[in-house]
């Protein structure tokens, strides 16, 4: 692809896994000659991706003003109303007619906008995480009826852009049960920076070190998610029981539960505690670290390591006899992709994501990077007592073959090299017919801007 001027429109740029493929892309793309800005309503500069802080990559903010909320509701509205400007922003301008291609993703609804008044022979491209419509929490029959028009809208703006891409095949599985689109999305698999293994900084080593001089070469296990019920962590904890029992040669290794953890968040306190709760009952000792790592109880069995810094969890992950995954259904799942580049194996559900990024032991032992297991805590813990019993021989085909699958299929520059193939595919199709596209879609949401009005009203005084 010849160099071209690209728009990526983000809603709010932190420092989540969107924003980490949002940064990536950009970068790669950047890399390949493209001149790329993002634009979003939100970045804070103390609390973003480097890439963003230093300035290497183009960040424009506009309509940081609007509120995210109104009264702690709306939430949806209020990222739509904040993207209607941006778009509005960039039409003012004049700048949304410099570009060659615009790269959307989370929120479809300004879609219908860029066609109007992008350069006619600009293109979009929609990245779909997953549907937005199913993460929403459920609630009453009220926040169901107010959903409706924003579900119906969804689905007709995400049909507008001219490729959709996802980013695995079971998001692409899900998508097409969702919507009732006539586009067959691609896929595009997040990456990780293959840089993180390749070179040590000073904060690495201060953290092998740590890690060293923590753990004195006893061995652990570990389990990384952010502290959510949704991530299903008790898993781990019970598969280590079973383990445990049955463990009966040599030192058993210990477990360690570390993840995104912020005080702030209610689901997090609670589901901390959950798990403090079940290790103690189930006979473990257990130990909670907020922080550096100083001191440990020698009994202790299951190590939480809430809130860790990314040196810290790169050399836990590196020190690791096995990485235990346990969220079901994920939409891709990264930390697997990570475990792989640090050459530890994986355990990880035999469903969603991770059945697309780790080659399955039982069904290809040659070319293995983990396991792929049924979420059941006995099956989970005769495959650590398989790691554990086999140990270093079985580690290093599995730590070898995850990083070889990693450089061939989840570096940044195979995913820049799909995005600019997708960008380039679009680029000589022919155009969706704009005009009419959006008229026709805009008649059909005349129910739905009724439905949008009546449901806010009563949201308002529920």
């Amino acid at each position: 692809m010849s160099k071209a001027k690209i728009a990526f429109i983000h809603p709010d740029l932190g420092i989540g896994g969107a924003e980490r493929l949002v940064v990536d892309a950009a970068v790669g793309l950047q890399d390949l000659g493209n001149d790329i800005t993002i634009y979003t309503s939100h970045c804070d500069k103390t609390h973003c991706f480097e890439e963003v802080s230093s300035g290497l990559l183009k960040v424009d903010v506009y309509g940081d003003f609007f509120p995210t909320t109104i009264l702690k509701r709306f939430h949806i509205f209020c990222s739509i109303l904040r993207q209607f400007y941006l778009v509005a922003k960039l039409i003012f301008t004049g700048e949304i007619s410099k570009y060659d291609y615009f790269i959307i993703d989370q929120l479809s609804f300004c879609i219908p906008v860029l066609v109007l008044f992008k350069n006619p022979t600009a293109r979009i491209l929609f990245y779909c995480h997953f549907p937005d419509q199913l993460l929403s929490q459920p609630a009453g029959l009220i926040k169901k009826l107010y959903r409706i028009p924003f579900d119906f809208i969804e689905e007709y703006t995400t049909g507008l852009s001219d490729k959709i891409v996802v980013n695995s095949n079971f998001t692409k599985s899900i998508f097409h049960k969702t919507f009732k689109i006539n586009q067959d999305p691609g896929v595009i698999y997040p990456c990780v920076d293959i840089d993180q293994a390749l070179i040590e900084t000073d904060e690495d080593s201060v953290a092998d070190k740590d890690i060293h001089s923590f753990f004195k070469a006893h061995k652990y296990f570990i389990s990384i998610n952010r502290f959510e019920r949704k991530k299903n962590i008790e898993l781990a904890i019970k598969a280590y029981k079973i383990f445990r029992d049955q463990q009966n040669t040599g030192p058993a290794p210990r477990l360690v539960i570390a993840g995104g953890f912020d005080a702030r968040v209610r689901e997090n306190v609670e589901y901390l505690q959950q798990l403090e709760a079940l290790s103690d009952s189930l006979g473990f000792k257990s130990f909670t670290i907020r922080g550096k790592l100083l001191l440990m109880p020698p009994a202790t069995d299951i190590l939480f390591l809430p809130s860790i810094k990314t040196s810290l969890k790169k050399s836990l992950i590196k020190n690791s006899d096995l990485l235990l995954y346990t969220p079901s259904h994920e939409h891709f799942g990264i930390v697997p992709v990570e475990s792989m580049l640090f050459k530890t194996p994986v355990l990880a559900a035999n469903n969603g994501g991770p059945i697309e990024s780790i080659v399955n032991y039982y069904e290809d032992a040659l070319n293995a990077t983990g396991f792929n297991m049924t979420l059941n805590e006995q099956e989970w813990a005769k495959t650590m007592i398989l790691v554990n019993k086999q140990g270093s021989e079985l580690n290093q085909l599995l730590g070898n073959n995850g990083f070889k699958l990693v450089l061939k299929k989840f570096s940044r520059q195979q995913m820049s090299k799909a995005f600019s193939e997708s960008l380039l595919s679009i680029k000589q199709g022919s155009d969706k017919g704009a005009f009419l596209t959006v008229v026709s879609s805009i008649i059909r949401f005349r129910y739905a801007i009724v439905a949008l009005s009546v449901t806010a009203l009563a949201y308002t005084f529920i």
